[in-house]
């Protein structure tokens, strides 16, 4: 797998930008002695933003982009001058991409189509200059509002195939020569076991100009879903499929058991898998004659299709084609994105290279520089800058808002971003 350029699952570590700090500016002019309070707003933080890219097929771009952070708003200044907002950051991921909270294992959100954006990290909002506290008994505030700081998340993404046709066997079951022979895919096929080391999607043609996608993962072993072989790794990619075609090669000792044994390795791996549409497919049936597939059919679980097939001589593949698009265009068996419940990760659904992965970073001094000019803007006095107060009227009554309400950001409008 390190060789490869297929990644569904990387760790990164994303922030939003902070927002800007208000100004606490008296306007000041010769002829005007009382100009007042002028300080503009800070500016919003960037946004981090995830967007669908149809063309991505995998996570190799961010493997190599480890930080993501977003522009910080600048701060207001006088004249009711509003800061510059923080720049935001796409991020382009492929279509089927599901993020969870790197700490706790929470899902957070998913991207499943071309052009989708969703916001990941909101930026901090910008703080209220100090015009927006003048009143007629506090007429020379002293105070602004600082900005909302950033929000900082270490995110996992795991990306999820989106095909119609998901097929589930043991290694060997002729899982990638199905999906050669019915497809332009070219998936690697040999004579031992765990042949296929990532998934492979093939485009199925039907009548009509019809087609549809076939997915195929390394091959599933019983203890799976504890993390024993390659199965558990992708098993992800079938959570997306709208039928599940399971294999089993006509030569297995009992075909009905390594049936039930498949189907239990998803039932844990996620009990929801279990409510998809199943077909069973007997693969190299090329080995049997006209009575074993007769005595074998008899055999097989109850309620579900079957379907004798050889990839290699071509029997019984149109029929299962016919099987595949009446499963598929079954207006009950359609995806519901909404529906998917995305089950959270634990210690058998990490990749523990990925998630041992240490974030090093250190803020540059344009930062340091950026916080402690923030930093002066909303506390002058502590900071020793000059400020001429005797044009300012000010009464020892009025209400200096040193309470949370002013420096709050209740007073904020929930709209502004």
């Amino acid at each position: 797998m390190a060789e490869s350029n297929f990644i569904d699952y990387v760790k990164i570590l994303c922030r939003s930008g902070k927002g800007g700090a208000g100004s606490r500016h008296f306007y000041r002019a010769k002829y005007v002695p009382k100009g007042g309070p002028d300080g503009g707003d800070g500016g919003r933080g960037g946004h981090i933003i995830l967007k669908g890219n149809r063309n991505m097929w995998t996570l190799l771009p961010l493997k190599y982009r480890r930080h993501i952070f977003a522009g910080n708003g600048q701060s207001g200044s006088g004249g009711r001058s509003f800061g510059k907002d923080g720049d935001d950051v796409v991020v382009e991921v492929p279509c089927g991409t599901v993020v969870f909270d790197a700490e706790t294992g929470e899902y957070l959100c998913e991207v499943t189509d071309d052009g989708q954006e969703v916001k990941l990290l909101r930026g901090g909002r910008g703080g209220l200059g100090n015009w927006h506290f003048k009143s007629a008994t506090n007429r020379t505030p002293r105070y602004a509002q600082p900005g909302e700081p950033a929000v900082e998340r270490s995110v996992v993404l795991e990306l999820k195939m989106l095909a119609d046709v998901g097929l589930v066997g043991f290694p060997n079951a002729g899982k990638s020569t199905l999906l050669s022979a019915v497809s332009a895919a070219e998936p690697k096929i040999a004579d031992y076991p765990f042949t296929t080391m990532e998934p492979q999607l093939g485009i199925v043609s039907y009548r009509d100009n019809r087609s549809f996608v076939m997915a195929d993962i390394p091959g599933i072993i019983e203890g799976a879903s504890e993390g024993k072989g390659l199965g558990l790794r992708f098993l992800r990619h079938i959570e997306r499929n709208a039928v599940l075609l399971f294999m089993v090669p006509a030569d297995a000792d009992d075909i009905a058991a390594e049936y039930e044994i498949l189907l239990n390795e998803l039932r844990k791996f996620n009990p929801q898998l279990e409510d998809k549409q199943r077909l069973l497919a007997i693969s190299k049936s090329d080995l049997l004659d006209d009575e074993l597939r007769e005595e074998i059919a008899k055999t097989l679980p109850e309620g579900v299709p079957h379907v004798f097939i050889s990839a290699v001589t071509g029997y019984g593949i149109t029929e299962l084609k016919d099987m595949l698009w009446g499963a598929i265009t079954d207006e009950s068996n359609r995806i519901d994105n909404s529906d998917i419940i995305h089950r959270p990760l634990d210690g058998h659904h990490r990749v523990r290279e990925e998630d041992e992965f240490i974030f090093e970073y250190e803020r540059t001094p344009e930062e340091e520089e950026q916080e402690a000019e923030d930093l002066r803007s909303i506390h002058p006095d502590e900071w020793g800058e000059d400020i001429d107060w005797d044009d300012a009227e000010i009464d020892d009554d009025d209400d200096v808002a040193d309470d949370d309400e002013a420096f709050g950001y209740e007073a904020i409008n929930d709209d502004r971003q």
